[in-house]
């Protein structure tokens, strides 16, 4: 049975690292590297215009200082039009009006339609031009983001038909190389490294996703808000023209960014 220290070893093996450009992808890349030579690690970044401005770039940087390959994923309907969060929450408008348009913890359709399915692809086309039949796919997960979270594995082998990565000769792991490590200590972390997280965290955001994500914090929906007025607009027509709410603490962003407002005034 391969283990994370076999696979670091071993030269045939890809490190594949998923690189939202927060930070805690960005210390996944550190730790990485710390095993793995730099020419067996490739570095994706799923972008759409809805994800926080500089998150490409920063992600860009980090990997081309370090000597990584650095690949974008980017999302599209089979017609080849580009797909985003909001053309598609329009999209289900249309097909299912009397349905929620947004995402929910269990139909977590923006992740895998923006960025898990695009960065799979991503990786299967570099693996089938580089030789590699083996991969590790490194992400930034750690147990003390959620509930959910710290029920998972930090090291897996992938198996299955529809998995992604893991057929058609290939083989595959899951890794999350910071998944122990409490919030506090991941920009720290960064920093003891030499270098430093997206600017979005100097504004007071705590994490970095979409702007406008249904998981994020009322201090995240805040930020955006104050940072990105014009998207925050088009999130609240679409909220107020469908009925639902984008969040999960199930009021509209116009209230809790109101409230939040209302608290630190």
């Amino acid at each position: 049975m391969s283990t994370i220290q076999n696979l670091y070893a071993d030269p045939g093996v890809l490190f594949a690292v998923s690189h939202s450009g927060g930070k805690d992808s960005q210390l996944s890349l550190i730790e990485t590297l710390r095993w793995v030579p730099a020419d067996r690690v490739l570095v994706v970044h799923a972008t759409f215009p809805e994800e926080w401005p500089g998150a490409l770039e920063h992600a860009k940087a980090q990997a081309e200082a370090a000597g990584c390959a650095f690949r974008v994923a980017h999302a599209i309907y089979k017609d080849g039009r580009a797909k985003t969060f909001l053309n598609r929450v329009e999209s289900r408008i249309v097909a299912r009006p009397d349905a929620p348009p947004f995402p929910g913890p269990k139909n977590r359709w923006c992740t895998s339609e923006l960025k898990t399915g695009p960065i799979e692809v991503v990786i299967r086309a570099y693996m089938a031009g580089h030789g590699f039949k083996r991969v590790v796919s490194v992400e930034g997960i750690r147990a003390a983001e959620s509930e959910s979270r710290k029920k998972r594995v930090p090291f897996v082998k992938r198996t299955g038909p529809n998995d992604g990565l893991a057929r058609a000769g290939r083989q595959a792991w899951t890794f999350y190389p910071i998944f122990h490590l409490a919030t506090a200590d991941v920009i720290p972390a960064i920093r003891a490294a030499g270098q430093e997280p997206h600017w979005a965290y100097a504004q007071g955001n705590e994490r970095l996703s979409c702007t406008f994500c249904f998981l994020g914090s009322v201090n995240d929906l805040k930020v955006g808000a104050r940072l990105r007025p014009d998207l925050y607009a088009q999130y609240v027509e679409l909220e107020e023209r469908t009925g639902y709410c984008l969040t999960m603490h199930k009021k509209p962003l116009r209230e809790l960014v109101g409230e939040a407002v209302a608290l630190a005034s």
